[in-house]
C-alpha cells in the first residue's frame, strides 16, 4: 500500500507541476476559479505527501513549502504564466491544510485501532 500512496503522491506532483509550469491552454479548468483550483491541487498534493510519508511528515511538508515556492518563482520564465504572491499563499498554505489532514487521518486510525483492541480483548478478570 504504501508505494501505491508514494507512487501517486509523485505522479500528482508532477501533474501539479505541470499544470503550473505548461502551456495555459493546456491546463485544466473547472467552476472553482483560479484560487479553488489552486486550493484543491495543493491540499491534494499535500495530502497524498502526507500520507506517504508519515515518520518525516514535518520535514516533507516543510519541504513542500519550499518548492512551492519555487514553482511559483519559476513562473516568470515560463510564456504565458505569472507569478504571484498570493498564488504562493494559497498554495503553500493549502498543502500545509493536506498535510494536517494527513495527520488527523493517522491519528483518528490508531486511535480507532486502540480502541477496538481494547474492546476486542474484553474485561480483565
Amino acid at each position: 500500500m504504501s508505494i501505491f500512496i508514494r507512487t501517486f503522491a509523485w505522479l500528482l506532483a508532477a501533474a501539479v507541476t505541470f499544470a503550473t509550469l505548461g502551456p495555459p491552454g493546456l491546463r485544466p479548468h473547472s467552476d472553482l476559479g483560479q484560487d479553488g483550483e489552486h486550493a484543491l491541487a495543493f491540499a491534494m498534493v499535500g495530502l497524498a505527501f502526507g500520507l506517504a510519508y508519515p515518520r518525516r511528515r514535518p520535514l516533507i511538508a516543510a519541504v513542500a513549502v519550499v518548492l512551492i515556492g519555487v514553482l511559483e518563482l519559476m513562473q516568470f520564465w515560463a510564456p504565458g504564466r505569472h507569478a504571484r504572491l498570493v498564488d504562493f499563499l494559497v498554495d503553500a498554505a493549502t498543502a500545509c491544510l493536506g498535510f494536517a489532514l494527513a495527520a488527523a487521518a493517522d491519528w483518528l486510525l490508531s486511535h480507532f485501532r486502540t480502541s477496538s483492541a481494547v474492546t476486542s480483548e474484553g474485561p480483565a478478570e
